[in-house]
């Protein structure tokens, strides 16, 4: 039996001039990567804009249910107590504040006395935290400072008269701008509408 192997063909040297050769790596040019940057800002440009409207939006329509929510807390503890529930606005969760605007926040208590104005010993429901310095929500003159619930679940000044007002909540622009609106009606229903301001400030 012969063991004798014929040892392998050489490999022609055009075969091995690549195996000799160091590998180049191949990047971009400079003109390569101007295009690319060129190509990418051209899409954020169209992409903030939108994305910045979009956040917007969130912020209003946060501000506007946390708003709405408590409108309701307030009214349905009224119809539970039996008696006046306020909500006003308070930057410091312990007192009203008559001063600045709804976005400082504001507190929902039992007004025990029926005088608008939170004081010792009476129930605090629930305070509502302070909103994005963005933001502006302001009152028209009958919610201006506080929204009133009685036990029958309508809305009346401390005068007795009926409430009915329209709270507005804006990010602050000189420009046209979308906001939101909450609306009271005097038996004390509350609603969000849309709504497109000329400025917000």
């Amino acid at each position: 039996m012969n063991t004798h192997q014929t040892p392998p063909a050489a490999l022609p040297s055009t075969l091995l001039e690549p195996l000799r050769r160091p590998r180049r790596h191949r990047g971009f040019t400079l003109i390569e990567l101007m295009i690319v940057v060129a190509v990418a800002t051209v899409l954020l440009g169209f992409g903030v804009p939108s994305m910045t409207a979009l956040t917007n939006a969130n912020k209003l329509t946060a501000a506007s249910n946390a708003f709405l929510s408590s409108l309701r807390l307030a009214r349905s503890e009224a119809f539970k107590r039996n008696g006046r529930v306020v909500l006003c606005k308070s930057r410091d969760g312990v007192a009203c504040n008559p001063g600045g605007g709804w976005e400082q926040g504001w507190l929902v208590f039992h007004d025990a006395n029926g005088d608008g104005v939170h004081d010792d010993g009476e129930t605090v429901i629930q305070r509502g935290n302070p909103l994005p310095a963005s933001l502006r929500f302001t009152g028209n003159s009958t919610v201006g400072r506080y929204v009133s619930f009685v036990a029958s679940g309508s809305t009346r000044m401390m005068g007795g008269g009926f409430q009915a007002g329209t709270i507005t909540v804006c990010n602050q622009s000189l420009e046209r701008s979308e906001a939101r609106q909450i609306v009271l009606n005097a038996v004390g229903r509350p609603r969000v509408q849309k709504v497109a301001l000329d400025s917000c400030a």
